[in-house]
């Protein structure tokens, strides 16, 4: 930790933030193995704390990691980075929590690569993660890889990361079109996972939040089988414990070709916190 905590300064270790906004959810999970695998490489995670200063500077953690590496390597890499990512997230020392995100990520990576390097059946092993957080009256999100985070708000599903594959990078720069890619034999292939370099620069974006506000974290067993309007119509037609099953069942009727795992975060209420003056 003293690796960490020399990188900050004094502005971003300041006072503890007080809880003015409580966030009220309900969550869901569902995760498969599909009708191919023979074990489950994803791996998901969700952490509410009870404390009021916990709830106040990190909020609630909620995590989506799509292992790969192969012989369970990949089922390895996708729980320690689940892990670690929240243990370091939850207790960095810097108030700021993107920093806190940044450090989480660069941890886990770390961990990773240092087993795989030590381990030789692990060699080469990694994972996507996608995260949200939720803290006071905005979510964060953290990508790595092409795991991805959507939301429903008054009946619309946007996605709010960006895939870190092959095929998106070119699709962004114009050499390719999303029809072209549909099929392209570099789907798949991934220019950003966690433990797979020295460095990984997650995305880290904020964004608003509104009572009634539904994400969707997946990995893309759920993406090979079910696109994003059939998303749309299960997540507005059902309640998130439903909506989590018949996700997952659609992609298993579809094919079930990698492991499938949705986890739904519906915010009920953003509850105001009054403190009254002795």
């Amino acid at each position: 930790m003293d690796e960490i905590t020399a990188e900050y300064t004094t502005e971003q270790l300041i006072a503890p933030t007080s809880l003015t906004v409580r966030p009220r959810v309900t969550v869901a999970c569902k995760t498969d193995l599909g009708r191919v695998r023979e074990n489950n490489e994803d791996k998901f995670e969700y952490y509410i704390p009870e404390e009021e200063s916990t709830l106040a500077s990190r909020g609630m953690v909620f995590l989506v990691c799509d292992g790969m590496g192969g012989h369970a390597a990949g089922q390895i890499a996708s729980e320690l980075t689940a892990k670690t990512f929240i243990e370091v997230y939850l207790n960095h020392p810097a108030t700021e929590p993107t920093v806190a995100m940044a450090g989480a990520v660069a941890a886990a990576n770390r961990f990773v690569l240092d087993v795989a390097r030590a381990v030789p059946a692990r060699r080469g092993m990694g994972t996507t993660l996608s995260g949200l957080m939720v803290i006071q009256d905005k979510a964060y999100t953290v990508q790595v890889g092409d795991s991805r985070v959507y939301r429903l708000r008054a009946g619309e599903l946007t996605p709010l990361t960006h895939d870190h594959t092959w095929i998106e990078e070119a699709v962004r720069l114009g050499t390719l079109t999303y029809a072209e890619a549909e099929n392209h034999p570099y789907k798949h292939v991934l220019t950003r996972a966690v433990g797979t370099e020295g460095e990984v620069t997650p995305d880290i974006e904020g964004h608003d939040l509104k009572p009634g506000d539904t994400f969707l974290l997946c990995s893309d067993g759920l993406l090979n089988h079910v696109n994003d309007e059939q998303i749309s119509d299960v997540m507005r037609a059902c309640a998130p414990a439903e909506a989590a099953w018949k996700l997952v069942a659609m992609a298993l009727l579809g094919g079930g070709s990698d492991n499938t795992t949705v986890l739904i975060v519906r915010i009920d209420d953003l509850e105001e916190i009054v403190r009254f003056e002795d």
